[in-house]
């Protein structure tokens, strides 16, 4: 078999195309998977992320080793949505002015 075949997850075997780097070219960045798709953080994200840390912990999915650093990881999260929250709370004040 030649450096350019490849075997396939069915096994089957295809040529491949030759790389840009073999051809002289310069490599470009590879397309994030799911491009296209936004690919933001939201703060509902995160609090989804601490419920889901919740449900699994009292599902005993972590092991006994595990559990300082999961606690530690979601008390970091809970304070930031806490100050996320609480940010948010004081922003409409925040845009009004002193009336003269």
């Amino acid at each position: 078999m030649s450096e350019d075949a490849t075997i396939n997850e069915l096994g089957d075997i295809s040529a491949a195309a030759p790389t840009p780097e073999a051809s002289g070219q310069a490599a470009e960045p590879a397309a994030p998977a799911g491009e296209g798709k936004s690919l933001e953080l939201t703060v509902n994200d995160l609090q989804l992320l601490r419920q889901s840390i919740e449900v699994a912990t009292s599902r005993g999915a972590f092991k006994a080793n595990e559990m300082l650093t999961v606690g530690t990881v979601f008390n970091k999260l809970d304070v930031f949505l806490n100050a996320v929250a609480k940010q948010q709370g004081q922003q409409p004040n925040q845009g009004e002015t002193n009336g003269s």
